[in-house]
């Protein structure tokens, strides 16, 4: 297997080695992540007749083509450019055990989300729209209470709340901040949100709701945004009223002295108590303890002379608290660190070398890997490929 370690960085004193002491905690019932669980992953096989490379015992299956009927005889067609995705529990009585794999399009101007069902056996038995109309949806978020966040990757950019059941039309939340958005997690304790931009100099965001909805979630029509400033102590951060929320005369990240800047901030996942996001300018995986409030690196490609994770983007995290990164460029990986501070490809993509490896979720039972190709072989957005890994 080729494996790489990280011990010469903090983290495994403070990293994701320190997971272990850490349960699941309060995983969502309608998000849930997957992991690899009792099966040794040897090295990567040679690609499958998808072009896709697995550990021995997995397999892959195209779900989703761009510019493609999803289900034979539909009028709605594959996304062009699918970016960032999440997994939900079907809330439909009708599909009792079934699951719903939402995917942002990453399209200037005629962007948007869509969603496929898949029945309790993993039969794909629809598709639809959940979002359109809208500009250059990268990476978004799902959220505790059922709905997907997705993040418009524009200077002028939005969060629209989509619901993956396709009946509920998607809502835009501007209280998010208007900015170049990437990605957002929920901190389903506290009831924070944190919100990456994707800049040279983007920062980390965290927004707090004026108030609850009658679920006792937070209400996304009104809050406080604030930035992650530095402060005098080493690694620790305090947070700062972004009073110009909209960006109506000075762009978000410049509006606070002393704010904490990230080298083109990508994904964001939530796992008790901390939050981990992806920088790509300098090829990061980070961590934010939210009750210490101190930042540290996991993973840091110049520590190695032989970096197995590069072009880090998208990410997730399983039950067990190993990270999933996925390579936009570099080896077109998905990438695991483990708790030992190990990394590992559990998937590479042959043949796609124009593109970038997107959307990665589990299903709710874990056992399935959703992941797209945002280019697919021809590196066009109208080529994108969407897939589905079996054997975990």
């Amino acid at each position: 297997m080729i494996m790489v370690n990280l011990s010469k960085r903090r983290l495994l004193k403070q990293g994701v080695a320190g997971l272990g002491a850490y349960g699941v905690g309060a995983l969502w019932s309608n998000v849930l992540i997957g992991a690899v669980r009792d099966k040794e992953i040897s090295r990567l096989q040679s690609a499958d007749d998808n072009g896709v490379r697995l550990p021995r015992g997995f397999s892959s299956r195209v779900i989703a083509r761009s510019s493609v009927p999803v289900v034979s005889g539909q009028d709605y067609l594959w996304h062009a450019a699918p970016d960032g995705g999440a997994c939900f529990v079907s809330t439909d009585p009708a599909n009792k055990g079934g699951w719903i794999y939402v995917s942002n399009s990453e399209m200037r101007s005629s962007g948007g989300a869509g969603a496929i069902v898949f029945d309790m056996q993993g039969k794909v038995i629809d598709a639809y729209s959940i979002l359109e109309g809208t500009s250059r949806n990268c990476a978004g978020g799902a959220t505790p209470w059922g709905s997907w966040l997705s993040c418009e990757e524009i200077n002028s950019g939005r969060v629209w709340e989509c619901y993956p059941d396709g009946k509920t039309q998607a809502v835009v939340r501007p209280a998010l901040g208007v900015f170049n958005h990437e990605a957002v997690a929920v901190d389903v304790v506290r009831n924070h949100l944190y919100l990456t931009e994707d800049k040279v100099d983007g920062c980390l965001y965290r927004f707090t709701a004026d108030a609850k909805t009658v679920d006792g979630f937070p209400d996304l029509s009104a809050g406080l945004l604030e930035v992650a400033v530095k402060t005098s102590i080493q690694d620790e951060l305090s947070w700062k009223e972004v009073s110009d929320s909209l960006a109506e005369k000075k762009e978000t990240r410049y509006q606070v002295s002393g704010a904490k800047t990230f080298n083109g901030g990508e994904g964001i996942v939530y796992f008790d108590g901390q939050i981990f996001f992806t920088s790509k300018g300098d090829n990061r995986v980070w961590r934010y303890n939210a009750v210490t409030r101190v930042l540290d690196i996991v993973y840091d490609v110049d520590d190695s002379l032989t970096p197995i994770l590069t072009g880090v983007d998208n990410i997730t995290v399983s039950q067990s608290g190993e990270l999933y990164v996925a390579e936009d460029g570099g080896d077109l990986q998905i990438v695991v660190i483990d708790k030992q501070g190990d990394l590992y490809p559990i998937a590479q993509l042959e043949g796609h070398g124009s593109s970038e490896v997107t959307g990665i979720a589990f299903s709710p039972d874990g056992k399935r890997l959703y992941f797209s190709s945002q280019r697919g072989e021809f590196g066009q957005s109208e080529d994108g490929v969407t897939f589905e890994i079996s054997g975990f």
